[in-house]
């Protein structure tokens, strides 16, 4: 009777513990997910004008650790999460930190298209986080600046695990990611982009932007092109939300505040909306910018080679210059 007695408990236990698994991956699974846009769609939609390129794909480099999955905001049963990669080598000066943000049409993709890049900057002296922040799908704007700040205060509260330099801490995007990113630049101490935090002792604020491909503003006259996916993170067309579509513009909260840009854009003109009245904006501002096109290029080229290379090797080349 005591061996029964004992292992009960225990098979229950086991079998409470697998109920709570089974309904947190089910609360998990059921939320709504846009599939539709990966590096291998992007490859196989790609290749067919440019044979030439190839799918990138993670590349761990030596000397880099990685933890993956790691969970900087609970809402509820759901976790968001990020991938982590760090020098494994500990110096007495600290790294700076890259938090990456992909793209998508803020509706699909997935935080798996920046881990190639996250490995690189690491291996080359970074704290690289490859983000997950939630998608039109499941909520619209502003959720996902709210997501995204709150993963930049995770890598200050978290700083001493990996050795980063809390002062040194930019952000990269693509494509809508680099819309994202870019809010975030502009939107250092704003409180209207502020939201309850777990960690209220620390700053959302960044130093620096890399804008990778995404437009600056949803109102300039030469972002008529965008529609049916920006309606419907901003909860409406441009008519029916103007406000929201307003909002969500990088360019209206330029200020002494906003950080070093880079922007590094394809040959396709409608993803560089509002780039250059932004530049000119920034000039006045006496506040230091990058532009750099690579030409002959696809949106969606820094998820293949050729055009991986020189993306990662332009961001190295800024970062150094604004944080060294």
């Amino acid at each position: 009777m005591r061996k029964t007695s004992t292992w009960i408990p225990i098979a229950h236990a086991v079998a409470l513990a697998l109920v709570f698994l089974q309904n947190g991956q089910a609360q998990q699974a059921e939320i709504p997910r846009d599939t539709s846009y990966s590096i291998h769609s992007n490859y196989l939609k790609l290749r067919k004008h440019y044979p030439f390129v190839q799918p990138i794909a993670p590349d761990l480099p030596k000397k880099v650790r990685a933890q993956t999955g790691v969970i900087y905001k609970k809402l509820g049963a759901r976790t968001l999460q990020l991938d982590l990669f760090y020098p494994a080598k500990r110096k007495k000066k600290k790294y700076p930190g890259v938090l990456l943000i992909h793209g998508g049409g803020w509706s699909s993709g997935s935080k798996a298209h920046q881990v190639p890049m996250a490995q690189q900057l690491a291996g080359k002296g970074y704290i690289a986080a490859a983000v997950e922040y939630r998608l039109s799908p499941e909520a619209q704007y502003p959720a996902a600046v709210y997501d995204l700040k709150e993963a930049v205060r995770w890598m200050r509260a978290h700083a001493a695990e990996f050795g980063l330099d809390t002062a040194k801490i930019a952000v990269l995007g693509c494509s809508a990611g680099a819309q994202l990113a870019s809010l975030l630049g502009t939107t250092n101490g704003n409180e209207n982009f502020e939201e309850t935090t777990a960690y209220p002792n620390y700053t959302s604020d960044v130093q620096a932007v890399i804008n990778v491909d995404g437009i600056v503003s949803f109102i300039h006259p030469e972002a008529d092109a965008e529609g049916k996916a920006a309606g419907k993170w901003l909860g409406g067309s441009r008519t029916e939300a103007f406000e929201n579509w307003k909002a969500a513009s990088p360019m209206e909260y330029l200020d002494a505040a906003t950080p070093p840009f880079l922007f590094i854009n394809s040959a396709v003109p409608r993803f560089h909306a509002g780039r250059d009245d932004m530049v000119k904006m920034l000039d006045t501002l006496g506040i230091y910018s990058e532009v750099h096109t690579i030409p002959d290029t696809p949106h969606s080229f820094w998820l293949v080679h050729p055009w991986f290379e020189p993306t990662v090797k332009d961001t190295l080349a800024f970062l150094k210059k604004v944080f060294d």
